[in-house]
């Protein structure tokens, strides 16, 4: 599997992305209960057909992107990238507070911890992100190869894990969450998203307070094909964040409703097929 994706990276972007328009809507025409999981999350979101019927096609250039963007550093090809909001990260660090970017599953998320790595690690040290690792060991190779980057750390889904996020942020340094990922059962509470109950992190609340690390919202927005992308970054404000009397679950429904403000302006770049209603897995 390596080799192929190796192969797949000699390939230009604009193919790759084309490519992933075509097995976008395989995917969506193979699976009943992929399309039936797309149409009630949209549903829910109150979204219309044409507002959301392009993120078919988007959800399989995902996926086609991948060997690109992974194997990308070693055949040296640059990104071409626009940036709008790094004026909130280099505040963060400035202050040597800290910074949270807080990275939903909209746009290309998987070039987000690329390039905050490749733009702040030098000076400010490694972005940590946290990483749970693929079910499949054939897969969980090749992403752990594929990841290991300069002033890229990857910390456990456990609580050595938070440690090390608390230690990167007492340090000044940069950390990175994914806040609409369904984390383990402990690791989160029940608050509506789309007017449903979905289980979400409390992670990215608890480390802000014990480190007033700043927090912010970012993606990776995905021109039209073979144009590149945006990284936008946009401040997280809840007045109650670092307040330890105000409730945690406060904080996760201004976080949910903040992701929702965002998808709301790209919904053809939100991924609507993940499962983001399914219970939390035990912690293993």
């Amino acid at each position: 599997m390596t080799a192929l994706f190796r192969l797949l990276a000699r390939l230009p972007l604009t193919w790759l992305q084309t490519l992933g328009q075509g097995l976008g809507w395989l995917a969506w025409w193979a699976s009943p209960t992929y399309r039936r999981r797309f149409v009630d999350n949209t549903q829910a979101a109150g979204l219309s057909w044409a507002q959301v019927r392009p993120a078919i096609g988007a959800a399989g250039v995902m996926l086609a992107e991948l060997p690109w963007l992974w194997m990308r550093k070693a055949r040296g090809q640059p990104i071409p990238l626009q940036w709008d909001g790094s004026e909130h990260v280099e505040q963060g660090l400035e202050e040597g507070r800290g910074v949270i970017v807080l990275s939903p599953h909209l746009g290309c998320w998987e070039l987000g911890a690329q390039i905050l790595a490749e733009r702040w690690g030098s000076q400010h040290g490694p972005l940590w992100v946290m990483y749970r690792p693929a079910r499949k060991a054939w897969l969980e190779a090749l992403v752990a190869h594929s990841r290991q980057r300069p002033n890229l750390q990857a910390a456990p889904a456990n609580q050595s894990g938070v440690r090390q996020l608390l230690r990167a942020l007492r340090q000044g340094g940069l950390v990175a969450l994914l806040p609409d990922q369904v984390p383990p059962l402990g690791q989160g509470v029940w608050a509506p998203f789309w007017g449903r109950d979905a289980y979400t992190i409390t992670l990215a609340a608890r480390l802000a307070r014990q480190t007033q690390a700043r927090v912010v919202m970012a993606w990776c927005e995905r021109l039209p094909i073979g144009q590149g992308f945006i990284a936008h970054v946009e401040p997280w404000e809840f007045s109650g964040l670092y307040d330890p009397q105000t409730p945690v679950e406060e904080a996760v429904l201004a976080m949910n409703a903040h992701i929702e403000s965002m998808v709301r302006r790209a919904p053809a770049q939100y991924l609507w097929g993940y499962a983001r209603y399914k219970q939390p897995r035990a912690q293993g």
